[in-house]
């Protein structure tokens, strides 16, 4: 059965303490995993988000240092940066629905009451709520790519542990208005991770999940 089989990728996943250097994964899996991240849900649509995808073992390793340590980032055969953008305003927004009017045809007649309102919206706001506002994305994004992952048997490592001003200088993002804000290395577990044999520890069923039924 279908739910079996998911619930089983999801049991098979686990956040992975040493990857194998040795293997890598291929292009199609790389190319699906850039998919799925551009596939994942956003408040309002907007995408103020952006993945680094690094293939890199030179500037992997020099992350080590800025990972508090963790081998996880120069090890994996990939490192996925999750990055917000600095900027969602008036011209990211207008940027926005001339891609809807792109890809859908929408007129402006329709578009526009909306892009005005939402371009009020976010002109109102403080930097620091749109920073955490878009940083909110990024874990939606995240969720997304673990599930993802676990469905096509890809290890991962999800990672707030980081530096992300070290992140950004190392990387350049400084230069694309970007600033990292999560971290996911992705490989293959290595054969040694005494990890990968233990039992998921979670609440019993019925601690994490309330129902309520209109009787």
């Amino acid at each position: 059965m279908a739910m079996e089989r998911h619930l089983d990728a999801l049991n098979w996943r686990y956040a992975v303490k040493k990857f194998d250097p040795e293997r890598s994964l291929t292009a199609e899996q790389v190319d699906g995993l850039k998919r799925a991240f551009n596939l994942t849900a956003t408040s309002y649509g907007l995408q103020p988000i952006q993945l680094v995808v690094l293939r890199h073992k030179t500037l992997q390793e020099e992350l080590v240092v800025h990972s508090y340590g963790q081998r996880q980032v120069a090890d994996a055969s990939h490192l996925l940066i999750f990055c917000i953008e600095k900027a969602v305003d008036s011209a990211y927004i207008e940027a926005y629905f001339n891609r809807v009017r792109e890809v859908r045809g929408t007129s402006g007649e329709i578009l526009d009451p909306y892009r005005r309102e939402l371009q009020q919206r976010f002109r109102g706001k403080p930097s620091e709520e749109v920073r955490i506002w878009a940083t909110h994305q990024a874990y939606l994004a995240m969720g997304n790519l673990l599930t993802y992952c676990a469905f096509e048997r890809i290890d991962s490592c999800p990672m707030e542990g980081f530096d992300p001003e070290a992140y950004d200088r190392v990387l350049g993002l400084e230069d694309r208005g970007l600033t990292a804000v999560l971290a996911m290395p992705v490989g293959y577990r290595s054969p040694e991770d005494i990890f990968s044999g233990f039992k998921k520890v979670r609440r019993k069923l019925e601690r994490s999940v309330y129902t309520i039924e209109e009787k």
